[in-house]
């Protein structure tokens, strides 16, 4: 049966939209927040903009408050869920400016790791490298290991 070129052109753009939107998708590490931070933000531009633009947990606050106050439209808890998401999967790390409770979000350590990070910080000064993080007392190198392309040092 021939459809026609028009069919055939709708076809192919549709196919085109799920690679593409699947292909952003899988950028994106799976975590809670993930599905909500794609549907807020392709609303206005592609998702995938957010990895052009390294941020700390601080300026995507910032950021999505911008993008709220342009009109971007998502309920408060999937307001809540992006902020988390980035803060966890995307937002640099800046290991030796960073107070506790940004450290908690955005290394995923409970609140006394973080106040020990900060304490260890103060008692022996910055941090070079994460071998020195390491040597933090209750941090799990792997969790150190995991972020290791978003900490600022």
């Amino acid at each position: 049966m021939n459809r026609g070129p028009i069919f055939v052109v709708g076809v192919l753009s549709a196919v085109l939209v799920f690679t593409i939107a699947g292909t952003t998708q899988d950028r994106f590490p799976d975590a809670p927040g993930k599905a909500e931070l794609i549907k807020v933000c392709s609303a206005c531009h592609e998702a995938e903009t957010v990895f052009a633009h390294a941020r700390t947990a601080g300026e995507w606050a910032e950021t999505l408050a911008s993008m709220a106050q342009f009109g971007a439209v998502g309920t408060p808890e999937e307001w809540r869920l992006i902020q988390q998401y980035l803060n966890a999967q995307l937002a640099m790390i800046p290991i030796n400016m960073a107070a506790a409770d940004e450290i908690e979000r955005t290394v995923d350590v409970p609140e006394a790791v973080a106040q020990a990070i900060v304490a260890y910080r103060r008692e022996h000064g910055n941090f070079k490298s994460i071998e020195d993080l390491k040597k933090v007392p209750g941090l799990e190198g792997a969790k150190a290991d995991a972020r290791k392309d978003r900490l600022i040092f």
